[in-house]
């Protein structure tokens, strides 16, 4: 076991990633993935694991066949399974209204899961990397992500394992060539017909100015998570006393709320009704709603949100008109309070 595979290995056993068994590693024949597979195989008597490998064929790209056929020579040079499966993504595409990005990731998805069933896999690992963090959060923080931005990718969600999580694309390239180990590069990965392959180039020009920049992002996000992890258990400690949820409304107690208070009960309550959590709707229904629950006694409107109290005036229920969906935020914020 060389340095950089130890270290990888730290990584996995600080955080606890917790995977042992069967694992289907999800391998294209690019880089990534091609990494992933070498140092699990380098990792997989100290990590307890059994390894299978899955490839898909999106048979959207000419190099296709070819990069199949140089998985199946690394899978026999290791002596593992192969399961293959060519996928029909224009098809689908098509029949779904979807783009081809969201069309492969989803056949790719429901056949990795199938396999690792078939397999008795715990876990589908994949090649996400740091770098796949960082344009990530951009490209969240672009849409208005809030502060579901600042949240780490996650190295365990649900049947994916990502153990590469907290390395640098490069790092992996460099291990490769150490160990004289080919890839096939994914030419579609720099054409700019998708926002993340258009953020890569900003974001490499930004690194020349802090190469630090994916580590430092990764830290800041797990100090931010864990300040979030401490503000949802304070909140949560709150329901069932100074608030609650009933009746698709959330109630809350009259008494002194900070305008912060506010902004993370709503944002725990918004979460359990499903509906909306833009950040600047939050912004601007906290204070209306503050000022309300300090001093209303009478029904209260602002945008679609409705304040209606009770009798005596010791609760009011906040509702909102909207069925949960697909809507703007200009139709969440409507006129402004109205009494």
């Amino acid at each position: 076991m060389n340095r950089f595979e130890a270290d990888l290995l730290a990584q996995i056993q600080r955080r606890g990633d917790g995977v042992t068994g069967r694992v289907l590693v999800a391998c294209s024949g690019g880089g990534d993935s091609v990494a992933l597979l070498a140092l699990l195989w380098a990792l997989r008597k100290s990590l307890g694991l059994e390894l299978s490998v899955a490839h898909v064929d999106h048979g959207l790209r000419p190099e296709s066949p070819d990069e199949a056929d140089f998985v199946r020579h690394l899978c026999r040079a290791l002596d593992l399974d192969l399961a293959e499966a060519s996928l029909g993504v224009r098809a689908h595409a098509e029949a779904s209204a979807q783009g081809l990005e969201m069309a492969a990731r989803e056949l790719r998805w429901d056949w990795l899961r199938q396999e690792a069933e078939q397999a008795g896999a715990c876990s589908v690992a994949t090649g996400h990397t740091l770098d796949d963090h960082t344009e990530t959060v951009f490209l969240r923080l672009a849409r208005g992500g809030g502060l579901g931005c600042l949240r780490p990718l996650a190295p365990r969600q649900g049947l994916r394992w990502s153990p590469l999580a907290e390395i640098r694309r490069a790092d992996l390239r460099s291990y490769l060539v150490s160990r004289n180990l080919p890839w096939r590069e994914d030419p579609s990965n720099v054409e700019p017909f998708t926002a993340r392959n258009r953020w890569r180039p900003i974001l490499e020009t930004m690194r020349q100015e802090a190469p630090d920049l994916d580590r430092h992002l990764f830290e800041t996000h797990l100090q931010a998570e864990e300040a979030e992890h401490l503000a949802q258990r304070l909140i949560a400690g709150w329901e069932g006393t100074r608030w609650s949820i009933a009746d698709r409304c959330i109630v809350f107690q009259r008494a002194t709320w900070t305008e912060l208070d506010l902004r993370w009960t709503l944002e725990s309550a918004f979460r359990q009704l499903d509906w909306p959590r833009e950040s600047a709707l939050l912004r601007g229904l906290t204070p209306w709603l503050a000022t309300r629950l300090a001093r209303g006694r009478k029904p209260s409107t602002w945008g679609n949100f409705h304040l209606n109290p009770e009798p005596d005036g010791e609760y009011l229920h906040l509702r909102f008109s909207c069925l949960p969906g697909p809507s703007t935020l200009e139709g969440h914020l409507g006129e402004g309070p109205k009494e």
